[in-house]
């Protein structure tokens, strides 16, 4: 095995990973916001090459998404921030004295009415995490986000969480029976950060006799930071380490930037790690948004953990060491996402066909299902394509091929059959972005293959038809890019007021 390993670990719409060793495997969960299935769980023997293997939320009777829609917050600086609902910062963890696989997760819904955002806090597990068999939720009272579980010597469970609301939000405490979700105690606040806003991410551990709380501070932009205090007793009251933050990319020109949301664990041979979401940036280009880092760390029994900074390749003898084991197999279809509460029935995937039953609703709008299905983008750069079969029928629909973040920021490529025309179309909200571009279909008697070709730089559309490539676009990525939670899905989409309407798509490829 090489001694580094190649950042991000798990490329694209990866953000706030944690981290759980089980069994000689380490695994990796991340949030999911808006999409189903959601809670991605990838793992890995060596910390570099990580597998999609399940999901935790993978049935639609376990949760509902419904409002999970995207907020533009204006900011001071002129900027915004889009805020998306729905899954936030879950936590892996494993009991081995049960056999029992925990993920604590936050399920944030916008009311309709505008009201305060509402915490919907939940515990899935298993007691198999390969067979991607995941209870239903066990609901706890917490108004806040960001849950973590840690276990005391004496088998006691806790969760500690931001609670809300914000911008100065506390980490509290309780104990807890996971079983249930009741609490065991009073919840009581152990820490207010050292003064960034937004102190959120908390995660608990022991070393020696020292209790450590690890959180993030200063939003989850450029401002992003990972600071610690510890304490004697787990109620408190915790030290701030002098040295803080342990971990930021803050008042850097450092590639990867906004590194924050951290958790930390041992390998096999008792070594530090720590995983964080990072977004790599290029003057205002970001196109992937928020992906899982790998970094090595330090941590010395009675002293305080230290973090590597985050760079695009992780350099550490120690990987050498991490046990090797046979090759991880994906599970099939895993990876594939639909927006919000989605009408599966609309999707029908057969080997590599996929038939689309029309919604009403499109994807610029989220209060209804839109049939939409997709992939994450892994690659910065790189090509995705599809093929699709033209219905001839008087129906009108659009359908095509859709680089999607939110209701608000899209771009896409579809035929437009009552037109007879491909359209262009880029749409940021955000940002007052709106333009489009049509091209006459000329003769559609014949399949439509649909590509986008991506870069750092650039998003570059076209179609083919009868042999002949015709090019729309393109797209700067910084028209898509900006201080946001999600990342980029490339998928298909279909329109129409026919309900009756099916159009079938082959060969849908993402990279």
């Amino acid at each position: 095995m090489s001694s580094s390993a190649t950042n991000p670990i798990v490329p694209g719409f990866a953000p706030d990973p944690s981290v759980a060793l089980i069994d000689g495997v380490f695994f990796l969960v991340n949030s999911s916001f808006h999409v189903f299935p959601g809670l991605p769980i990838y793992a890995s023997r060596n910390l570099t090459d990580w597998t999609h293997i399940g999901n935790a939320f993978n049935r639609q009777s376990q949760l509902s998404l419904q409002f999970s829609d995207t907020k533009i917050h204006p900011q001071a600086d002129g900027t915004t921030m889009l805020a998306t609902g729905g899954l936030f910062a879950p936590t892996i963890r494993y009991h081995i004295a049960i056999g029992t696989t925990y993920v604590i997760c936050t399920n944030v819904v916008y009311p309709e009415d505008g009201g305060d955002d509402i915490c919907q806090n939940f515990i899935v597990s298993t007691k198999d995490i390969w067979s991607d068999v995941w209870s239903d939720p066990v609901s706890f009272d917490f108004r806040g986000i960001d849950p973590s579980i840690f276990w005391d010597d004496d088998g006691k469970a806790y969760i500690c969480g931001s609670a809300a609301p914000g911008p100065m939000t506390k980490i509290h405490l309780f104990e807890v029976d996971l079983s249930t979700g009741q609490k065991l105690s009073e919840e009581v606040k152990v820490w207010d950060g050292t003064g960034g806003i937004y102190p959120e991410g908390p995660h608990l551990y022991k070393q020696g006799q020292w209790y450590y709380l690890l959180i993030s501070e200063g939003g989850t932009w450029k401002g992003h930071m990972i600071t610690v205090a510890r304490a004697e007793n787990i109620w408190g009251p915790y030290e701030e380490h002098k040295d803080n933050p342990i971990l930021t990319a803050k008042g850097t020109d450092a590639y990867v930037q906004c590194t924050g949301h951290c958790d930390i664990f041992r390998d096999q041979q008792s070594h530090w790690w720590g995983v964080c979401l990072g977004i790599r940036m290029r003057g205002e280009k970001c196109i992937m948004g928020r992906e899982s880092f790998l970094l090595a760390g330090e941590w010395p029994e009675g002293r305080w953990p230290s973090l590597q900074h985050v760079t695009p390749e992780v350099r550490d003898r120690r990987l050498q060491l991490v046990v090797q084991g046979p090759p991880i197999m994906p599970r099939h279809d895993a990876d594939l996402l639909y927006l919000r509460n989605a009408d599966l029935a609309k999707h029908k995937l057969q080997g590599s066909t996929i038939t689309l039953a029309a919604s009403r609703a499109d994807i610029s709008q989220w209060s209804e299902p839109v049939t939409f299905i997709g992939k994450r983008q892994r690659s910065l750069s790189g090509v995705s394509t599809v093929t699709m079969e033209v219905p001839q029928q008087a129906t009108s629909f659009k359908a095509g091929l859709v680089h999607y973040k939110d209701e608000h920021r899209y771009a896409r490529m579809f035929f437009d059959s009552e037109a007879c025309e491909f359209v262009f179309e880029l749409v940021n909200k955000a940002k007052s972005i709106a333009r489009s571009e049509r091209r006459k279909a000329g003769n559609v008697d014949l399949n439509v293959r649909f590509k986008v070709t991506y870069t750092e730089q650039e998003l570059n559309f076209a179609y083919t038809l009868g042999g002949e490539e015709v090019s729309l676009g393109p797209v700067d990525t910084a028209e898509l890019s900006g201080s946001d939670f999600v990342g980029p899905i490339i998928g298909i989409q279909l329109v129409s007021d026919d309900s009756s309407c099916e159009v079938v798509f082959h060969d849908l490829h993402v990279e």
